[in-house]
Order: C-alpha cells, then structure tokens, then sequence
C-alpha cells in the first residue's frame, strides 16, 4: 500500500475484505512540471523511433535516462 492509501474493512465479519481508501494528496508544482517534461521527452523519442532515427535499443536507453532524470510518478510501475 502507499503513503496515500489505506485500508478498512467493510465491517462484514463473514465476508472480510479490504476496501481501497484513497486520500487526496497535493502534487506541487515541481512534480508536475517534471511530469509534463517526461511525456514531451517521451513524445518526441517516440517519434524519432517511428521515423527510424534511432534504433529501438536506443529508444529504450534513452527512455530509462529520461525516467532517471525526470522521476515520473508513476515510474515505478513502469516496464
């Protein structure tokens, strides 16, 4: 679980299963400005690999230095 979601129960003793409570956290500016960068980078070494500028072993290091470099929140789910 993460720092912003926890877990209760229904309150059914019998049929006992957790509900996902998400609370509302603020993202400050930083953190979507540096996501906002990272889908930019992304598009565009997206597009250079559909136009055959780069190799598809660069696209993928480069991905991984933009993940580094940019930290998207939703990094580490990321494949």
């Amino acid at each position: 679980m993460t720092g912003t979601q926890k877990q209760r129960f229904t309150g059914d003793t019998a049929n006992e299963r957790p509900v996902a409570n998400y609370e509302k956290t603020p993202i400050s500016q930083e953190k979507m400005q540096r996501e906002a960068d990272y889908i930019r980078a992304q598009r565009l070494l997206e597009s250079l690999f559909e136009k055959q500028l780069i190799s598809l072993s660069e696209f993928n290091k480069i991905t991984a230095l933009n993940r580094e470099s940019f930290s998207p929140m939703l990094a580490e789910i990321m494949p």
